[in-house]
């Protein structure tokens, strides 16, 4: 068996393609990470896996675990929950809770996604701890970090203040706001509420900070953060059409950068880029030889319709090449995943898109092994080559 590899031209259709030129972003952040959600694509990565202070932007990270705890029933999205003396003690951005309240979920979630409250996060963690204490939910926080894949992230607490240790990749960020608009679409909406005026108290700590909500842009989302030590941070998400962006940035120098570089982002992946189809499921994109089969080949399609995102500048063709392990051994089952297809445009990210089988290939019978038994005695004997000695590219 060899490694087979087919290179294609312009795949189904003519789409945009492009240099690195004039489509690079410049980003005055520390670390930035932006991701087209609709088509999977990374448009921007800066230092994205360093892991930083990520300030508030790690309650995100509380927030989808009481989410979590409310889908499987563990909280209730009306249970009075009580605030302990750590909780209250929290200063920062706050709800301004006391040991005498007895708050609901809900409200506590919209204290911490709308008024980025350090007690709000500290009363659910606290709830939600195996022990009872923030430490104890922060390190809950920490395994389920990683068994969702973000394995630069570790947490100290439930709210991101200033501590040793917790730290957190613009990556992680992105994979977390990735799972919270997928997996809770019914609870998402909560973050583009841009104000909560929590029992009259303190007016004005009644806003949210993200300051794109109201730009007419798509925005509705997420989480913006500030420290000292981290700067001013954003983890945010846009929608236009059927397009979303996730995109976070952290370590600008000031607030009114920070709205003006996150507003710049987002034009910047709207702008320039466009989404084009490339290839319907069923569609045949190649074939693959097959081994003792009751055919030569098989068809290789793509198990759904795909679409790539692609700068739009520099009109040109999109090449690309597919890749599998071959000849294929029969039987094969349609559906069965059998190679990749790989596609490469100037200055984006490697796209590698599962290519399957298109109909089933029933292992041959004696006439076709001793056809098979034939070709080999004569590539051996005849050619004086054998099947290890084949090339590897046609």
């Amino acid at each position: 068996m060899i490694l087979t590899k087919l290179r294609l031209v312009a795949i189904g259709l003519m789409l945009a393609a492009t240099t690195a030129t004039g489509q690079s972003f410049e980003t005055t952040a520390r670390a930035a990470y932006v991701f087209d959600q609709t088509t999977g694509t990374v448009l921007l990565a800066k230092n994205e896996d360093q892991p930083l202070p990520p300030a508030s932007m790690s309650k995100l990270m509380t927030i989808y675990m009481t989410f979590e705890a409310v889908a499987d029933g563990r909280l209730q999205i009306d249970e009075l929950l009580p605030v302990s003396s750590h909780a209250a003690s929290y200063g920062g951005s706050s709800m301004f809770l006391d040991t005498t309240d007895r708050v609901s979920v809900e409200d506590l979630l919209r204290g911490v996604i709308v008024l980025s409250g350090n007690d709000a996060s500290t009363v659910l963690a606290e709830a939600l701890s195996p022990d009872g204490t923030e430490s104890g939910f922060a390190r809950m926080m920490t395994e389920r970090a990683q068994q969702m894949g973000m394995m630069n992230s570790t947490f100290t607490n439930a709210n991101g203040w200033p501590a040793a240790g917790h730290r957190m990749s613009m990556e992680d960020l992105g994979i977390l706001a990735n799972h919270i608009i997928t997996d809770f679409p019914t609870y998402y909406p909560l973050f583009a509420e841009t104000e909560f005026p929590f029992d009259g108290r303190v007016p004005s700590n009644s806003r949210n900070r993200n300051p794109l909500l109201n730009l007419g842009i798509g925005a509705d989302g997420l989480k913006t953060g500030h420290t000292q030590e981290a700067g001013y941070g954003l983890v945010g998400s846009a929608k236009q059409g059927d397009r979303r962006v996730i995109f976070v940035i952290t370590g600008i120098d000031s607030q009114q950068k920070r709205a003006e570089e996150s507003e710049r982002l987002v034009n910047w992946a709207f702008r320039q880029f466009a989404q084009k189809d490339v290839a319907r499921s069923g569609t045949r994109i190649a074939e693959a030889d097959v081994w003792m089969g009751q055919t030569p080949s098989v068809g290789l399609t793509v198990a759904e319709d795909m679409s790539l995102l692609v700068p739009i500048l520099n009109q040109g063709e999109v090449n690309a090449e597919v890749v599998y392990t071959g000849p294929i051994e029969a039987p094969i089952a349609a559906g069965q995943e059998l190679g990749e297809l790989v596609i490469k445009l100037d200055g984006l990210p490697e796209k590698r898109v599962p290519l399957i089988a298109e109909s089933d290939v029933a292992r041959g019978g004696f006439a076709t092994r001793l056809r098979t038994a034939a070709t080999v005695l004569w590539g051996k004997f005849g050619t004086g080559t054998t099947m290890d000695e084949t090339p590897e590219e046609a």
